[in-house]
C-alpha cells in the first residue's frame, strides 16, 4: 500500500493513544483507507498493512480498535 497523507483526528477515545492515522491507497487512484501507524512511516512509502484482529495485536495492545496497520516499511522493491 501507498501512503498518502496524515490525518488528524483530535477526539478519540482513552484506548487510541496518540497513535498517528495515515490514508493509505492498494494503488494510485483506488479507494482511501485509513490505518494506524505502527512502525512511524511518511508519505509516500510504501507499506505493509495487516488487517482484522491481527491489526488489533500490531498495535501493542487487543482493546486497540484498528482494523487495518501499518507493520513494515518497503525499502526495495525490484520491478520488473
Amino acid at each position: 500500500m501507498l501512503v498518502d497523507k496524515a490525518i488528524v483526528s483530535t477526539n478519540r477515545i482513552p484506548t487510541m493513544d496518540h497513535k498517528p492515522l495515515l490514508v493509505v491507497r492498494d494503488k494510485p487512484g483506488s479507494t482511501p483507507m485509513v490505518a494506524v501507524d505502527a512502525v512511524g512511516c511518511k508519505p509516500g512509502d510504501w507499506v505493509l498493512c495487516v488487517g482484522s484482529s491481527a491489526a488489533r495485536d500490531a498495535t501493542g495492545t487487543k482493546a486497540y480498535p484498528s482494523d487495518l496497520t501499518i507493520v513494515g516499511i518497503v525499502d526495495y522493491w525490484e520491478t520488473e
